[in-house]
């Protein structure tokens, strides 16, 4: 593996590692709000036919989360595959 490279080269257009930490708020509030309805309903089946659980959508958006987007950087790289083969002394 020490070889392996990214096969598509597409990066989250920020300075944020990772969202691990905003998808594990995100899924949390998704969770405490479908318990909540499930809770109202009183475990009774027939109430909860007329329920409609919270899509992901709903609780929270994708804007608020540290990567905006990704970018496809394919052509940048080849453009720019000499500088990188100069540092790596290559």
């Amino acid at each position: 593996m020490s070889r392996s490279y990214k096969k598509t080269p597409i990066v989250g257009t920020t300075t944020a590692e990772t969202e691990k930490s905003a998808k594990r708020i995100w899924h949390k509030q998704l969770r405490h709000e479908t318990k909540q309805l499930i809770k109202s309903s009183h475990n009774d089946p027939e109430l909860l036919e007329d329920v409609t659980f919270p899509d992901e959508k709903e609780v929270s958006s994708v804007w608020v989360m540290p990567k905006d987007g990704k970018k496809y950087i394919g052509q940048w790289l080849r453009n720019n595959m000499n500088f990188f083969r100069k540092m790596m002394g290559k």
